[in-house]
Formats: structure tokens, C-alpha cells, sequence
């Protein structure tokens, strides 16, 4: 079992050195876990500060509850003030922010070695499962997206082409629009050749009468939480 650093385990009271090294040893892992979600990763700066920020804030609050009932009714009270208005994150975001406070949890309790032992393993696990690109799609793989009037009767309508360009096309939902007048048809697709996606592109423009096509790597939609 590891020890906490405290000489007393929350007896009311946390002593100046070590509120200051918990402190400490939250910013520098905050930092860790900041590292490890940039690791080959696009990210956003202000996301990228306030992940090093976070367990530092978790730990102090942590610390300012200590074990009093009181305090700690206060503070549930003030968080529950708070409302989150923003889009929802990607997977590898919230499981960033859950590590943030998992470690801050950790250093706010005294188990520093705890904190440094699990940054190093998720770290660690997340970089090999990155650099052997554990769960990645084929480079061939699309989403495609397809806009057709609704006098069009979407089955079968592209499976000449899909055959002519395509190893595997499937279709994965239909959705009405703009007032009812088009469908959107969504497929999941792998190319034969991701030279001649822009040929495949001409050929189904001419088929939908110019509407809107949307074709993106797959694995860029649908990874949110």
C-alpha cells in the first residue's frame, strides 16, 4: 500500500509544506497529462492550458474540504451554480480531463507516488496504442454524405458506381431535409483507388443533379462523448 505524504491522515488541518508540495506535484503532473494528450493529437491551446491547470484545482479543493461536512455542502453548492455551455468534447478530450482529476484526486490526498505511478501508465498506454495505431480505420475508408431530390428512389440509385470505384460501400442512414424536399443519404465506403475519389465525386454529381456531397475520412465524425 503506498503511504500518503501527510503525517497525519486529514485530521482537520494540512500543514503549509505540504499543501505546497501537493501543489506542486499537481502542476508538474497537470503538465504531464497535457503532454500526453498533444502527443500526435490536434488541440487547442486554451483546452491544452486548462488541462495542466485542472488537477491543481481539483487537488485545492479537495484540500479545502479536508473532511468538514460543512465545507464540503458549500462547495457541492457552488459547483452546482456552474453550467457548462459549450460543444460536446471528443473521446480523447474527456478521457484527458478524467486523468486530470484522477490525478489531482490523488495528490489532494496525499498519494503523490500514486498520482506520478498511474500518469506514467495511462501515458505510457496511450502513446503505444498511438504509435501502433490500435483502432485506426483503413487510409481508404469515407463517410459519404449525398443530397438527392425526393423524386429520386435512393436504392440502388449508385451501386453501378460504388461498383466501378469502390471495394465496399454500405448505407448507413437516411435523413429528410430542407423542408422534406431531399434526402441526405450517408455512406460508409472504402475506395479502390484514393486517386480517382474526385472521379467518383463527377460521376455521382451528375447522377443527384449537382447538389451537395460531402466525402471525409472515416473516423473524423461520431468519436464524441
Amino acid at each position: 500500500m503506498l503511504e500518503d505524504v501527510f503525517t497525519s491522515a486529514y485530521t482537520g488541518s494540512v500543514g503549509l509544506a505540504d499543501m505546497l508540495l501537493c501543489t506542486g506535484a499537481s502542476l508538474l503532473l497537470g503538465l504531464g497529462v497535457a503532454l500526453i494528450y498533444m502527443y500526435r493529437h490536434h488541440y487547442n491551446r486554451n483546452f491544452v492550458l486548462t488541462l495542466a491547470l485542472l488537477p491543481a484545482t481539483v487537488q485545492a479543493v479537495i484540500m479545502l474540504v479536508n473532511g468538514n461536512l460543512g465545507t464540503g455542502v458549500a462547495v457541492m453548492g457552488a459547483f452546482s451554480l456552474v453550467r457548462f455551455r459549450s460543444v460536446p468534447g471528443s473521446a480523447r478530450e474527456i478521457g484527458s480531463i478524467f486523468l486530470a482529476m484522477a490525478v489531482g484526486l490523488a495528490c489532494a490526498t496525499g498519494y503523490l507516488l500514486y498520482a506520478l505511478l498511474l500518469l506514467l501508465a495511462i501515458g505510457a498506454a496511450t502513446v503505444l496504442l498511438t504509435l501502433c495505431r490500435f483502432g485506426s480505420q483503413s487510409p481508404t475508408a469515407r463517410n459519404l454524405r449525398i443530397s438527392i431530390p425526393e423524386s429520386l428512389n435512393y436504392t440502388g440509385l449508385f451501386d453501378d458506381l460504388f461498383a466501378s470505384y469502390t471495394r465496399s460501400a454500405q448505407l448507413l442512414r437516411v435523413r429528410t431535409t430542407n423542408m422534406g424536399s431531399l434526402f441526405e443519404l450517408y455512406y460508409a465506403i472504402e475506395l479502390k483507388d484514393p486517386a480517382a475519389e474526385k472521379q467518383l465525386i463527377d460521376q455521382l454529381r451528375c447522377r443527384n443533379g449537382n447538389l451537395a456531397i460531402t466525402c471525409s475520412l472515416a473516423g473524423n465524425s461520431g468519436e464524441e462523448l
